[in-house]
């Protein structure tokens, strides 16, 4: 008689010994981003996070944001260099920086890792980035997922995303309704390409320009693959420190679609936000994508955020305050614009004159 062997989880390619050994190995890294409000509520590998809200009593009528995001295509760059544990600081930027526009205090995140296969080690490096870049928003990671999904995804690939909540005061919520004339536009750089435009960058560099992950750039000091996943710079805390140095009306977080577009975003119907290119230099990355591919300015600035990663709309009395408050901080930030009444053809924000 012959034996028939029927099928299992591990026979159809979900290994969830290998499940739990990831866990195991990035308890380490989630325990360095617990605030007194998650102390002793549990553990890594419950079925929910929990965060005792009743400790948040600085807030009188507290109001709960929430935001969610992932990498993109950077993730891509990360398997291929074998490196996994700075897009970690690239997803809780996405997230928690979001959640700062509003004013809002990042308090807590969870992650989503999806893998074609589990390697331990790989996920909780990738667990370790997300940790430290929780670290530097100063939230709480309660909890995420691993999911394996072998036959949809290769046996290295990977994706991540995130989901994070903030709490605001509600009378302190910043936005387009505070925003007046005069008020003064101030750009905070960005570490880089951050994590939006990766598809255009990776067309341009790899597929027209034939570069490689490996080749040393000169205007870099670096190769072209540690250029690309330097990680996204985190601003929440810088932003929050402003909220509580000087007067700020609005932020806008420089993601996909550019500078123009998401200052737009906070800018009301009467008014128009101008930003004069000349202000600023954006870095060599930039320049090398826009002649790599031919690709027209306009194009550029609607993908790429250009060099500044996050605005700041202050009234003039506190533009000084800012400034300092930043540059103590180490955040590289300057005057760009200015907020004015809008004219007949105007839109909610452009960029004028020519890069520095």
């Amino acid at each position: 008689m012959s034996e028939t062997t029927g099928a299992s989880y591990a026979a159809a390619g979900v290994d969830i010994e290998a499940g739990d050994r990831a866990v195991e190995l990035m308890k380490e890294w989630v325990k360095k981003t617990q605030r007194p409000e998650t102390t002793g509520l549990g553990g890594l590998g419950g079925f929910a996070g929990l965060f005792d809200a009743s400790a948040l009593k600085r807030y009188e009528r507290p109001l709960l944001a929430s935001a969610t995001d992932g990498v993109g295509t950077k993730v891509d760059l990360a398997r291929k260099l074998g490196v996994y544990d700075t897009i970690g600081h690239d997803l809780v930027g996405m997230v928690v920086d979001d959640l700062v526009v509003c004013g809002a205090e990042p308090l807590f995140m969870t992650d989503y890792i999806c893998v074609g296969k589990v390697h331990p080690e790989r996920v909780a490096a990738i667990v370790k980035g997300i940790a430290e870049g929780c670290v530097l928003a100063g939230c709480a990671l309660v909890g995420g997922e691993t999911a394996e999904h072998p036959g949809l995804l290769g046996a290295d690939d990977f994706d991540v995303a995130g989901a994070g909540t903030g709490v605001v005061e509600a009378d302190r919520v910043l936005g387009a309704d505070r925003i007046r004339s005069g008020d003064v536009v101030l750009a905070m750089a960005s570490s880089g390409l951050h994590s939006n435009g990766y598809s255009l960058v990776r067309h341009v560099l790899f597929d027209r320009a034939k570069m490689s992950l490996d080749e040393q750039v000169a205007e870099f000091g670096r190769t072209l693959g540690e250029e690309l996943l330097e990680p996204t710079r985190i601003y929440s805390l810088d932003c929050l420190a402003l909220t509580r140095t000087t007067e700020v009306h609005a932020f806008s977080h420089v993601t996909g679609g550019g500078l123009a577009n998401n200052l737009a975003r906070v800018v009301p119907d009467n008014l128009h936000a101008t930003v004069d290119r000349s202000t600023w230099t954006p870095g060599p990355v930039f320049d090398l994508v826009g002649k790599a591919g031919q690709v027209e300015r306009l194009e550029l600035e609607k993908t790429l955020n250009m060099g500044v990663g996050m605005i700041a709309v202050v009234p003039e009395t506190s533009v000084d305050v800012a400034l300092a408050t930043l540059a103590d901080r180490g955040v590289d930030a300057w005057v760009a614009g200015r907020i004015t009444e809008r004219g007949d053809h105007e839109t909610g924000a452009t960029l004028t004159g020519d890069y520095a």
